[in-house]
Order: structure tokens, then sequence, then C-alpha cells
């Protein structure tokens, strides 16, 4: 009898347990703001976090992480969504499930990822079926990047948006842009994101915009990394099956969608290239560790609601691509770097290639220019009353222009802190020598580069830049570092330290202290060194004698002549234009 009575009331307190959190569950109130304004606000960060940590309270699988700090003083925060929960990160990162990481608010003005990932997260929870249909997926959301930019609320600094009433600013805390910032990672946000990115390792990532520029009738764009700089069969697969397959869904939902229109100051109808997302933007980083990248860019002029109904029917239809293809797309993450390093070489610079092109079918309204009605010229006005539909060219082929031979390893010596730090924000695997000890390398010096004649997120930037090599020992310390190249992060290697890539570290100034001259010599002193040096020296004779009889210039120019000598001599510092990472073959 007495053991009748517990079981009893066992039964009793778990039914009341459980009938205690239905009715929590079913009392709490997660309509969204969007949905409560009929499509037109959107809430502020601090209600972000307030539903996102409900939602988390509310449904086991659901979990709320926060990681390190960023310009604003705010953690970054990831949502995560696993039909068994998750209770620590470092489950997620080598889970069998699909992996897909959702980037919002990066600029907080584009705030249509925001609210689209507050409903179907909710959605998902609240519904069985979907938890079903993704019970082999975990869902990760950056609720708002750029915190610095949500808490900088206004109406106005979006002149061309439609909607939302009231949102967030472009820049962070710091003004900077932080869709410029993943390789060089200045600001908190992207070392918070790094440490994100790297805890999830998705096998998909989306990044939510809004776009500008030309007018048309699609309310919702999509901006695919760029799958010829991809490369390998995950480049492939991009190209063939995930645009293909993601449009096709989109289209059964009845959502019109195309290519982002890479067109400013013209008219799609003429063609357009694809953007080139290189490593500075949201995709082209996350592609240098094997994601499939994808930018989502909605239409600013089009009304709010649909702009934010269509962001969240696109992110359904990229998890449904990855349930579908899940074993496909890890076994080509699995195999990506060592395709890469079996290639022997990488390609550093594209280019458009304009022989191929696709036939696309695009919805635009016709182009004209007409006079301005506020200044003394012209203006281009598209006329919604003149819709047209028509085939036109799309370049979406880039070809390599340059290529550099992967090295077996580099070498970057111990005091350029600055690039360790970001080498371990990206998990980079790498040793230190454990003596002093001398080594055969490939030496790079900088020959010539261009800088940008204006700032550029902080820097001025350098492009153009071309390098010489030679083969040297170097006496390396006790502490420089020894990178092997065999690795998932080969891909960042390459676009970091190879100085002639488009978003290298030299590129991005952190290597200018090579650039200045730090030793010189007095010209009245050095004559009768430089006299020496000629005399015992007949390399540098011989070089400095042709170069009297073939440059007129120089042959005018004692300082010149002088400067010379001084350094093709031993007394000329080893270290102006040497870049501090080497290589070995």
């Amino acid at each position: 009898m007495k053991n009748f009575v517990k079981i009893t009331f066992l039964f009793v307190l778990v039914s009341f347990l459980f009938s205690c959190k239905s009715t929590a569950t079913d009392a709490t109130d997660f309509t969204t703001l969007f949905e409560k304004s009929n499509g037109t606000e959107t809430p502020v960060y601090k209600d972000v976090i307030a539903y996102y940590s409900k939602l988390a309270e509310t449904y086991k699988e659901v979990s709320l992480f926060s990681f390190g700090q960023t310009d604003a003083g705010e953690p970054l925060h990831l949502v995560v969504y696993n039909s068994e929960g998750i209770f620590n990160v470092d489950e997620i990162k080598n889970a069998p499930k699909n992996r897909i990481l959702i980037n919002n608010g990066i600029h907080p003005g584009e705030s249509d990822g925001i609210d689209a990932s507050m409903m179907l997260l909710r959605d998902i929870v609240q519904n069985d079926s979907l938890q079903v249909k993704y019970k082999n997926s975990i869902i990760c959301i950056i609720p708002v990047y750029n915190i610095g930019g949500a808490l900088n609320r206004n109406s106005h600094s979006r002149a061309n948006q439609n909607g939302p009433v009231a949102y967030g600013f472009r820049g962070n805390a710091r003004n900077y842009d932080l869709n410029r910032d993943f390789i060089k990672q200045d600001t908190k946000n992207a070392a918070a994101f790094a440490e994100i990115f790297h805890a999830v390792n998705p096998d998909v990532f989306v990044d939510n915009h809004v776009s500008n520029g030309a007018d048309y009738q699609y309310a919702i764009t999509h901006l695919f990394t760029q799958h010829n700089k991809l490369g390998g069969n995950l480049g492939t697969f991009l190209q063939n099956e995930m645009r293909p397959q993601i449009e096709e869904s989109l289209e059964k939902k009845n959502i019109l969608i195309t290519p982002y229109v890479n067109v400013w100051g013209d008219t799609p109808e003429v063609g357009f290239s694809q953007f080139f997302d290189s490593p500075r933007y949201s995709t082209g980083y996350t592609t240098l560790f094997h994601t499939l990248g994808l930018m989502v860019e909605t239409h600013m002029l089009k009304p709010y609601k649909i702009r934010v109904e269509q962001t969240y029917e696109l992110l359904f239809s990229v998890f449904d691509f990855t349930e579908q293809n899940s074993a496909i797309i890890k076994d080509l993450r699995v195999k990506a770097a060592d395709e890469i390093l079996a290639k022997k070489t990488y390609p550093i610079h594209f280019k458009v290639d304009e022989e191929k092109y696709s036939d696309l079918y695009f919805r635009g309204y016709e182009g004209e220019l007409i006079d301005s009605k506020v200044t003394s010229g012209k203006r281009l006005f598209y006329d919604k009353s003149k819709p047209f539909e028509k085939v036109i060219k799309y370049y979406d082929e880039f070809s390599a222009t340059k290529e550099v031979t992967i090295p077996k390893a580099y070498i970057v010596q111990q005091g350029w802190h600055n690039v360790l730090d970001r080498l371990k924000n990206n998990q980079i695997e790498f040793t230190r020598f454990k003596n002093d000890t001398t080594i055969a390398v490939t030496v790079n010096h900088i020959k010539d580069f261009e800088t940008s004649k204006s700032p550029y997120e902080g820097h001025y930037l350098h492009y153009n830049t071309v390098v010489t090599k030679t083969s040297e020992k170097i006496n390396f310390k006790k502490g420089d570092v020894y990178i092997d190249t065999r690795q998932n992060g080969v891909r960042y290697l390459l676009e970091t330290l190879e100085a002639e890539a488009t978003d290298s570290f030299f590129n991005w100034n952190f290597f200018d202290t090579i650039l200045q001259q730090k030793e010189g010599y007095s010209g009245y002193v050095f004559e009768d060194v430089a006299e020496t040096i000629l005399a015992e020296n007949p390399t540098i004779k011989k070089a400095f004698e042709a170069k009297l009889t073939s440059d007129a210039d120089f042959a005018s120019n004692p300082r010149a002549q002088l400067d010379f000598v001084y350094k093709n001599s031993e007394y000329f510092e080893t270290a102006h234009l040497r870049l501090p990472v080497f290589k070995i073959f």
C-alpha cells in the first residue's frame, strides 16, 4: 500500500510539472514586433536578446550563448537550435548533424534577417512537423552582429530604403563597416565572430543584407560566393546544385529570385557580372574554411513586410537543401583541403571572363535619363509602368590571372604579434622553434605596390603588389613560428601570407614598417667606403658601371649612384622591404 501511495504521488508530481511547463509555454507570447506592427517595425537590440532568452528558457531545444566582447562593450550572442538541445558549444563543431550559421544585422539598418530569424526559430520549436523535418540540423543564429550600429538607432540613415520605421546604423561602435573586416579583424566584433565560426564549423553560412543599386521587379536576390574562387568540387557543387536547387525551391513558393544585380549608375538589361567576394567580406572569409556561403540581398525599394517574409522563406529553403544534401556537403568539405594541396598551385587573383556568360531571364523596369527637378543635370529614372522580361547576359565565370606555388610551410617571425593573434583566432595550427636554427628558405621582398589615396576602413590599402623571390639561409630565433600548410586552414594561410593576394596581411598594412628604411649614411663619409666597395667587389662594380651606361638619369645623378653602391653593399639593412614571412618548399 505504501509503495502504491509513493508511485501515485510521483505520477501526480511529474504530471503537475509537465502541466506547468505546458501552461507556461502556452501562456508565453512569442509574437514579434514585426508581426504586431503588420510588418513595419523591427525591435531594438535589447528586445531581440530578451526574445531569444525567453525562447531558450521556454524550449529545451533552444540555447543562448555569448562570446567575447564587441566594440560596443556587449558580448556577441549565438542562438542554437538542436532537437536534443545543446548545453555546451563544444558539442557543435564535430557534430554529425548539418551545421548552419546565420548572421544578422552586420548592417543593422538592413534588419530583414533579424526579424525573419526570430520568427523561423519560434515556428520550428512550436511545430512538431518542423522539428521532425530538421532533426538532423543544428541551426545557429547570430541575432545581431553589429551591436554598436544597432544601438545607434535612427530613421533616416537608409535614405533609399522602404522601411522599417526605425533601425540601426551601418558603422559599428568604432565606425567600421564590419563586412570589410573579416580578414583583417580590426574590431572585437570580428574576433568574436571568428570564435563563433570555428566553434560551429558550419557546413552552410548565410549572411542577411539589403541591397542598394538598380531597380527591378524582384524583392530578393542572392549572392553566392563566387564558385571559381571557391574552386574544386565544392565550387562545382555550389554552382550546379546549390544555387539552382534553392532557386527552384523559392520558385515553388511563388518567390522570384535573381543573382545580386551588380549594376551601379546603369540599367541591368545591359548585362552584369557576378559580385566577387574576396576574403574581406563574410562569404569570402567563411569559404576559406570550405563552408558554402550565401549572402541574401533583399531589395531596398520593396516593402519591409515582403522583404522579411521572403528572407524567412529563403532560410527555410536553405535548411531543406542542407538536409537533402547533407552527406554530399560533408564529404566535399572533408576532402577540400587535400584537394587544394594536391593542385600544387593556388590562384590569388581573378578577373571576369568576358568570353563566357550565361543567359539570365531577368524581370526589370525600363530605365531612361530624364531632366532632374533638383539639379541642372540628368537623372536615372526607372518607369514601373514599363516592366519587362528579357534574357540578358550574366557573367559569372572568373578566370585566374595569378597563381602561387603552395609551399610546404611558412615561417613567421615571432615579433609580428598582430599577425600571430589572427592566426590563433582562426585556429591555425603552428609550432614554435625550441632553439635558434638556420634554415634555407625562400625570401620575398616587396618589389612594387600601389596605395589607395583615400582611407578605407581605417587603412590605406595596398594593391597591385609584386614581390621578388630569393633563396637564402636565415637564422631563425627560438620562438619563431613554423606553420605547416597541410591543414584545414590552408586557404586562409595562402590568402593572408602571400603578399600579392588581394586581402593579404601586407595589403592591409600589417607589414608597413618594412617599407621604411631605418638606417642611412652621410654622403661625405660613405664616399671613401664606396670607393673601397667598388675596388673589392667586382660584381657590384660591374652592375654599377652597366647602370651608368644604360640609364642616363642615373648617370647624371651622383646621389643615386652613391645610393646604388650603398644598397648593394653589406651595409644596407636586410629588413628593408623584406617580408617577415618565409617559405619552405
